[in-house]
């Protein structure tokens, strides 16, 4: 792309000389498109522009199921330019560096874009690299994870011709996006093994840098029982630091009441979680509060320094989990609030932190987490929420992808679709 043009590549395939737009938007993923879509409903005169420079649009929930077989890659993906609303202006390029003084964001490629408002939701990072020795091991001899396309596949192909031995799935000590997916791919595994008869021959090991199974604990209750059941072997303040694939060894710090130890795990199938963080042109960034995460008031989503810009999504500093179902509800509070300060009102809208992770617990079995700030069950069903449940696995696995493409991205709301769907079940 030139310095000169920012080019639309909608099907009207235009191309504008302007680098002023009313409305910026970084990152054209779930909370991107929601936004703009739902701003664009509200009022279709908006000029909007998303900064987006990635050719397709995933709908990353589902690696979980592709990591176990029961959900095809390429129905996660989408090209970009078919999700993004068409009366918005696609800014193909990476945002680089912020000028919040003077309503600047800078692009990759050296371009100036101007702006009355600002929308931050580019996502989170993966950081591989802080595990030694991951990179170079990722999907081979036996090492996965399902938080990329590329390795979500690697992870079928191992649990289809595991024969026995020793099975380790990892959490790390950082926030992660969907913090459910590492045991959700643990009890998928759990249940491939048992079906292939090899399950007498394995051991699975959970090794998690936290102290439980879930913040929640009427959800933590429910996974100590699953976990026993299976036995699984839960090993906490378990934070993987190292991979050695000559001799497939995981090294872990772990921390006692003495302090901190190094212990070594030999594995055959090892299932990574890696740790995560803000992008760093975020947490480089004037945006950024001493977390890296961009400073956002938890309940308006508007920026604690700078008010003419808002936050969602993965790269928030919002207290809660980081999933689609968070930008769910967290997208219509940014509408509502930027909205309002367009029409030069007061903010009203509120997040309370509302998320949702459906905690897949076997083929055929979900236990639909909801909570919001308190940490309290906040179920969207006339249900224990905290029961496994083959309706919610339906939900997981046929619903949730469905609504995801044809309402959120759209804009629309799909409460009284989740209703309908759950009657006729």
């Amino acid at each position: 792309m030139s310095n000169s043009t920012v080019q639309n590549t909608q099907s009207t395939g235009r191309v504008t000389d302007s680098t002023h737009y009313q409305i910026v938007i970084i990152g054209g993923g779930a909370g991107g498109i929601t936004v703009a879509s739902q701003l664009l409903k509200k009022d279709s005169s908006l000029n909007i522009a998303i900064i987006e420079p990635s050719e397709q649009h995933y709908y990353q929930p589902a690696w979980t199921l592709v990591g176990a077989g029961a959900f095809a890659l390429e129905d996660t993906i989408r090209n970009e330019k078919d999700c993004i609303p068409q009366s918005a202006t696609w800014i193909k390029a990476y945002a680089e560096t912020f000028e919040p003084e003077n309503n600047i964001v800078i692009t990759r490629d050296g371009k100036r874009i101007h702006y009355d408002y600002l929308v931050v939701c580019p996502g989170i990072q993966i950081n591989w690299h802080e595990v030694e020795g991951l990179p170079e091991a990722l999907g081979k001899g036996g090492v996965t994870s399902n938080y990329s396309k590329d390795y979500a596949p690697y992870t079928w192909e191992l649990l289809k011709k595991f024969s026995g031995g020793t099975a380790i799935f990892t959490y790390p000590a950082t926030p992660i996006k969907c913090g459910g997916a590492p045991q959700k791919i643990m009890y998928l595994a759990d249940d491939t093994f048992r079906k292939n008869g090899v399950r007498n021959k394995s051991k699975v090991i959970y090794c998690s840098a936290g102290a439980s199974m879930f913040p929640v604990a009427d959800y933590c209750e429910s996974l100590d029982k699953i976990v026993e059941r299976r036995e699984i072997d839960v090993k906490f303040k378990h934070n993987l630091k190292q991979i050695k694939p000559d001799s497939k060894e995981a090294i872990f710090e772990v921390t006692t009441d003495t302090g901190v130890e190094r212990v070594s795990l030999k594995y055959d199938f090892i299932h990574v979680a890696p740790p995560m963080s803000a992008p760093d042109f975020i947490k480089n960034s004037l945006l950024a509060a001493s977390s890296g995460w961009v400073d956002v008031d938890k309940n308006t989503l508007q920026h604690n320094r700078y008010p003419n810009i808002f936050s969602l999504g993965d790269a928030s500093s919002l207290p809660t989990s980081r999933t689609a179902a968070a930008i769910r509800k967290q997208a219509p509070v940014v509408v509502e609030n930027l909205y309002s300060l367009v029409s030069s009102q007061s903010l009203k809208g509120s997040y309370g932190g509302y998320t949702c992770c459906p905690l897949v617990t076997g083929y055929g079995k979900t236990i639909m987490a909801e909570f919001d700030y308190e940490n309290k069950p906040k179920s969207s069903f006339p249900m224990n929420p905290a029961e496994e449940r083959y309706s919610m696995w339906l939900v997981k696995r046929h619903l949730l992808p469905w609504l995801y493409w044809n309402r959120m991205l759209k804009g629309a709301s799909f409460e009284g679709d989740l209703l309908k769907f759950l009657q006729k079940k």
